[in-house]
């Protein structure tokens, strides 16, 4: 049985409730363009909000992080994984973890207790020592020696913000050295890999920097699916783990290269890590396109560094070597996202059109190249030259190298390369924020935004027909945008009367209700969704009147009256058959 089995079964087992993994688009989430952990999605409740399904619930969940981005191409890291979570809000703490945690390690993945180690807070000024842990670790044979005490940045949790929830965390790791295991813990040694992290939300950490005690008291566990099957099929490798091996294979196929050559390992593994990450977006029902923009940026992104680093491999990028590949994960993953079988035909035009159009551009930046050298005075291509080719027209480094070598020219590597820090750290900054991740914010102005996304849907409906439906929505402090299908633009008279209807709901002064039942009851009573098939058996549906019925799991107003006057800034497309409208509230 495969180990998300296992896992989940294990947690059923202890009166866990199964939670679908939630799109890899946040729904409700203005500080991520992608879900990049498994609690990300929970932020309502573990901040207080009831859960349909109870308080214990467990899932896998599909993640997706751009911070390791430039190290993709070894051997540990990925762009998509999945994360195996359990947690428990309000109801259990640190005993029933941890002692579950152990019982899964060692009585169902069989991994000996002599190869296990656990770190857990040594406290600090403001909070004690997590004696409790320790002692819990202790009572279940992890000998002392492999109990190390660390601080803040090793085993402390949040807050995301100034202030918020927070708490300490225990890690715990597995020994993957060829010989037995030393005694003692040392976690300098990276030998000793962690696997697993059990985070106790206990305290929260007010405006003063003060920590008091949290009433609701929540566990939020963290393991990666990829890391854990390495250490138990006894690899160091992931791509050479039954995740990887058989895509691993058939672009050896393909190329008629072999991985295990390290001139082409590094390319075949960015190949198969970023036709996994492309299959999952772009099988999102979000219905992300490619686009230089937000998550459809990061779309192209990724389709052009795979085709880049095939060419690499000498792979023809006339064949189909893409869909290929893409139809294998499809195949791999479909069972655990039925999503992927149904917009099966979208995922495999996304990438046939944008390496179509990706190999144009390939032809253009050669056509530049020329122009290139038949003007330069000198016998050495410069930092900004080399930068631009790559930036504009694609050109990886070893690529302008290698041309630039047949033609008994230099190219100024050195340069490009702080060329290239520079406009990383550009990059990071510009966009620290929507990759953050964690706990949203969810202060006044932000729910206020989010009801009137049901107001606007509603109106929407109303003006445009019934065939309108949201396809995502993305809000900051200063704006709400929201995207939804039609065909066409909508004219100014539309627009107008859009804002009237939103601005006459909230001048109604309706009450925001909530009621909880079966999916199969919201269904049948007409609530809508985005995305039906991420909520569980038992679902949250808000009520606005009789203007709004949808299932959701975010924060709302307790009445529209409390949102203030609703202004449409601009109505602009999306993509095909999708519309956008940026609206701001005063």
């Amino acid at each position: 049985m495969k180990i998300k089995d296992l896992y989940i079964d294990f947690f059923l087992s202890k009166d866990h409730k199964k939670l679908n993994s939630a799109p890899i688009i946040p729904e409700n989430d203005p500080t991520s363009l992608f879900n990049t952990a498994g609690m990300q999605p929970l932020v309502p409740y573990l901040m207080g909000q009831t859960h349909p399904l109870g308080k214990r619930l467990t899932n896998f969940q599909k993640c997706f992080r751009l911070t390791d981005l430039d190290v993709i191409g070894d051997k540990t890291h990925h762009t998509f994984f999945e994360m195996l979570g359990n947690w428990s809000l309000g109801d259990y703490f640190k005993k029933e973890s941890i002692t579950w945690s152990f019982e899964f390690l060692t009585s169902v993945l069989n991994i000996p207790i002599e190869k296990l180690a656990v770190t857990v807070f040594k406290g600090n000024d403001s909070v004690p020592r997590d004696e409790e842990s320790a002692q819990i670790w202790k009572n279940l044979g992890i000998p002392e020696g492999r109990i190390s005490y660390l601080g803040e940045e090793d085993n402390w949790w949040g807050p995301a913000g100034e202030t918020g929830p927070c708490g300490p965390d225990t890690e715990i790791f597995y020994w993957r050295g060829s010989e037995p295991a030393p005694t003692y813990h040392n976690p300098d040694d990276e030998r000793w890999v962690e696997i697993w992290n059990n985070v106790f939300m206990e305290y929260y950490k007010d405006k003063d920097g003060n920590f008091k005690p949290l009433s609701q008291k929540n566990v939020d566990t963290g393991m990666g699916l990829e890391r854990i099957t390495s250490v138990l099929e006894g690899v160091d490798d992931n791509y050479k783990t039954t995740i990887w091996k058989d895509i691993i294979a058939k672009i050896e196929e393909i190329s008629g290269l072999s991985y295990n050559d390290e001139n082409y390992a590094r390319s075949m593994r960015i190949i198969a890590d970023h036709i996994r990450a492309i299959v999952i977006i772009s099988g999102d029902d979000a219905g992300i396109k490619p686009s230089n923009t937000d998550q459809g940026y990061i779309l192209r992104r990724l389709i052009r560094r795979a085709i880049r680093y095939a060419k690499k491999l000498n792979i023809d990028i006339n064949s189909d070597f893409e869909s290929i590949i893409a139809n294998m994960v499809i195949e791999k993953y479909k069972k655990y996202y039925p999503e992927l079988e149904r917009n099966k035909e979208t995922i495999l035009e996304i990438l046939k059109v944008e390496k179509t159009k990706f190999s144009r551009t390939i032809e253009k930046g050669l056509r530049e190249f020329e122009k290139i050298i038949s003007s330069i005075d000198t016998n050495i291509i410069d930092k900004n030259t080399a930068f631009k080719l790559y930036d504009t027209y694609g050109f990886p480094i070893e690529l302008t190298i290698e041309l630039a070598k047949e033609k008994g020219i230099e190219v100024d590597e050195k340069g490009f390369k702080e060329k290239f820090i520079e406009h990383q750290e550009k990059s990071r900054a510009g966009s620290q924020d929507k990759f953050k991740g964690g706990l949203s914010s969810d202060d006044d102005v932000n729910i206020k935004y989010h009801t009137a996304t049901h107001l606007l849907n509603a109106a929407l409906k109303t003006v445009l027909g019934p065939n309108v439906h949201q396809k995502g929505s993305n809000i900051t402090n200063e704006r709400m945008r929201f995207d939804f299908s039609h065909p066409l633009k909508m004219t100014k008279e539309q627009i107008a009367q859009t804002e009237e209807l939103v601005n006459e709901y909230i001048k109604m002064a309706i009450d925001v209700e909530s009621q909880e039942m079966t999916k199969e009851e919201a269904i049948k009573m007409g609530a809508e969704a985005m995305f039906i098939e991420k909520y569980g058996d038992i679902v949250t549906v808000y009520s606005i009147g009789t203007i709004s019925k949808e299932l959701c799991g975010g924060p709302h107003v307790k009445n529209t009256s409390e949102i203030g006057k609703f202004k449409i800034i601009k109505e602009e497309a999306s993509s095909a058959g999708v519309r956008r409208i940026k609206a701001i509230i005063e």
